[in-house]
């Protein structure tokens, strides 16, 4: 009898199946795909029921308010940001009638198995079996809160490796993790978010967690209250992700001296906590002197908040949560609780939705300009004059807005 693996028409009728199993899945996909409703309520119908595709969709959507100079793309990127916003104000109601009737009669009864919906509603505030420290972490995903959080750092520095670890440690508390990878700077992508699951092949395949790009089939059983929001860029970017996230948080590598005479001022003044990474082996002494001379900088510098003084911590993204990725993130949850309860972290994320309105006006406008012909032709020409110094770039832009103007008036 020949070996199945050997003979040549077994394998050709092995190979014939398996190529005909994923034609069937790749059509099966392809037709899963076309049955998607991509418009506005479909993609908010998605997301309500935890749908990645309309997650991946909707965060696309969201780049168009950005990168996109089409007006239909911008248009129904901030509709479906309003339907969006309603939706968090319908489940804020829901949550809070749900709370003031919560009474602890109602826990017990919710944790011995009743079914009746009030019960049911006091389940999501019950301790769970996995102890009250994890349950009381899962509040504030019940209570509607996110923490955004932001983490920059020069190339080499680890941060995909401590996003990995620290991203799988926040999973085993009970979170859920979102990350995503963004170059607003970039002028090759124009700001495109990037994410890259081969760099945190563990965290990308947890179902707790998603990783900009995630595979569009699949549900999620809830939001994400931890989204991370990784700078890839340089210079301008972290100013720009500083701007949209809760907190922010450098990354350094275990050296000073030249290294820290190199950091830019302005990105130490961004920094709500500074993290030696690679704190380990043999470069356990170089983490601890850059902790002691980070903390002196530090001292120098303005900080931004008047209710939170930055810190300087040691991590070994390798040594898991004893390592210092466990010290982190009670480092984060103390920022976090400090900036809510003063009312501050309120007052930032207002001051952020205003400076992302007047770079969404300014944006506008441009294209505006851009899409005049008359003010393009003009433009065209005083930046050749421009390049031979015949008219200075001042005197060149005024032309242009008056030229606008003129437009808009006549």
């Amino acid at each position: 009898m020949a070996n199945s693996l050997t003979d040549p028409s077994s394998t050709r009728h092995f190979a014939q199946r398996a190529f005909a199993s994923i034609s069937h899945d790749h059509s099966a996909e392809e037709q899963q795909d076309k049955k998607r409703d991509d418009s506005v309520e479909g993609l908010l119908a998605g997301l309500v029921n935890g749908d990645r595709y309309a997650l991946a969709r909707a965060i696309t959507l969201g780049k168009y308010l950005i990168e996109s100079s089409n007006p239909k793309h911008r248009v129904q990127a901030q509709r479906l940001l309003s339907k969006i916003l309603e939706r968090e104000a319908e489940l804020a109601s829901e949550q809070s009638t749900i709370l003031a009737n919560v009474t602890p009669s109602l826990i017990d009864k919710a944790t011995a198995g009743s079914g009746d919906v009030q019960s049911t509603s006091a389940k999501n505030v019950a301790r769970s079996e996995s102890g009250p420290n994890q349950q009381q972490e899962r509040q504030s995903v019940r209570l509607g809160k996110s923490f955004r959080i932001g983490l920059s750092g020069p190339p080499g520095v680890g941060k995909s490796t401590f996003i990995e670890a620290f991203g799988m440690y926040l999973v085993s508390k009970g979170h859920r993790v979102s990350v995503l990878a963004v170059d607003p700077s970039s002028a090759r992508t124009g700001g495109s978010i990037l994410g890259d699951k081969t760099r945190m092949t563990e965290l990308s395949r947890s179902t707790e967690a998603y990783v900009r790009p995630s595979p569009s089939r699949g549900t999620l059983a809830a939001g994400y209250d931890i989204c991370l929001v990784e700078t890839v860029g340089v210079g301008q970017s972290e100013t720009m992700v500083a701007d949209i996230v809760d907190m922010f948080v450098l990354l350094v590598p275990p050296a000073g001296g030249d290294e820290l005479q190199g950091m830019k001022k302005g990105i130490m003044e961004l920094s709500d906590l500074v993290i030696v990474n690679k704190s380990d082996g043999a470069l356990v002494d170089s983490a601890r002197n850059a902790q002691i001379e980070y903390t002196s900088a530090l001292k120098f510098v303005k900080s931004i908040s008047s209710n939170w003084k930055p810190k300087v911590i040691r991590v070994s993204s390798m040594g898991g949560p004893e390592g210092g990725i466990e010290q982190a993130w009670n480092a984060m949850k103390e920022y976090f609780d400090i900036m809510e309860s003063s009312g501050e972290l309120q007052e930032k994320r207002g001051s952020q939705r205003k400076i992302w309105m007047w770079r969404q006006v300014s944006s506008e406008l441009l294209d505006l300009l851009n899409e005049d012909p008359n003010v393009r032709k003009m433009a065209n020409e005083l930046e050749a004059k421009v390049l031979r110094n015949e008219v200075m770039s001042g005197e060149a832009a005024h032309k242009i807005v008056e030229r606008f103007m003129k437009g808009m008036n006549s």
